[in-house]
């Protein structure tokens, strides 16, 4: 399927912190705050339960550090609506709501901080975030740590599997240069945000057109690729099909952009957690499967309008 990205005082962060104190129980609900370097953020009053101890169902699961901390630090790009994006102040959207979910289970406040999304992998490796919630997609690469030509540039990550969809071009309303599939683009400008799936599956589709050159223009953030877009700089930009949808229906109205073709690439996206923390990567699953079973993971779907994206169980590292 597809990837996501974004920075520090800007646009992309989500991050969440509970305080689970040794002598009061924390039912977890997202705290969405500024980040320290680039990033927007609001934040949101946690739920506490009275009782002498932390009786969320799953916090016995959480590592020692985090259940001593409260709080689970979470990369991402807030700047991907609806999946996640800044409104007044406060990080929202798909992926928030099901942190908020999931830190019921968990006990401990999921804090999102925005960064560019490129660097999102970096920052699971430098321990700056503990996981990466960004619609970000599972796929191999990301999960060795290598780059585009197959090369070793890190430890890789997992993934624990919680949403599934696939990818749809946007083009300017009114579909002015009759692009209706990738093959539409040869000889063409495209516009895409750096560091996503989105780029890879231009720069296969450029390598396709051979001779008819696909010009690719990446960029720090998607609004940047839809700016382009919209000005007629670019022909299309590539997105999931429900951030594509969302833009296309709130972008001017409804008067700036439209989705063409249908969707291709259908994937799964992933949470992104530590090679070396797979108790950390476990407690998650399972409080995925948890908020599968009671329902409150498909009520966060359902607000957002993708429950066609749904995953039936929470899956480790099956990305291709």
């Amino acid at each position: 399927m597809t990837a996501r990205s974004t920075r520090c005082t800007t646009a992309k962060t989500r991050t969440s912190r509970l305080a689970a104190v040794a002598a009061a129980a924390v039912v977890g609900s997202v705290l969405l705050t500024a980040c320290g370097d680039q990033t927007e953020g609001g934040s949101a009053t946690p739920t506490k339960d009275g009782g002498s101890a932390n009786a969320a169902p799953l916090f016995s699961k959480l590592p020692a550090d985090i259940q001593k901390a409260g709080v689970i630090k979470v990369g991402t790009d807030a700047s991907y609506a609806p999946m996640e994006f800044t409104e007044n102040g406060k990080i929202v959207g798909v992926d928030p709501d099901i942190a908020q979910a999931l830190s019921k289970q968990l006990g401990v406040e999921f804090k999102f901080t925005s960064g560019t999304f490129d660097g999102l992998i970096t920052s699971i490796y430098t321990g700056r975030q503990d996981l990466i919630m960004s619609s970000m997609t599972d796929n191999k690469k990301r999960q060795e740590g290598l780059d585009d030509s197959g090369k070793k540039i890190g430890k890789g990550i997992d993934f624990v599997d919680y949403f599934s969809s696939g990818v749809s071009l946007l083009v300017k309303k009114g579909n002015p240069q009759n692009v209706n599939s990738l093959d539409d683009l040869c000889g063409k400008t495209v516009a895409v945000q750096r560091g996503t799936i989105y780029e890879d599956t231009f720069k296969a589709q450029a390598t396709k057109c051979g001779a008819k050159k696909l010009t690719i223009q990446a960029f720090d953030s998607d609004a940047e690729a839809q700016t382009r877009v919209k000005a007629g700089g670019a022909v299309a930009d590539l997105n999931d099909y429900p951030v594509a949808a969302y833009i296309a229906k709130t972008s001017g109205g409804g008067n700036d952009f439209e989705v063409v073709g249908s969707q291709s690439d259908v994937g799964l996206f992933g949470i992104g957690v530590s090679k070396e923390n797979t108790q950390l990567r476990d407690a998650v699953k399972e409080a995925l499967d948890a908020i599968i079973k009671d329902g409150t993971y498909a009520e966060a779907l359902k607000k957002w309008d993708v429950e066609d994206s749904a995953v039936k169980s929470a899956t480790v590292n099956a990305g291709k």
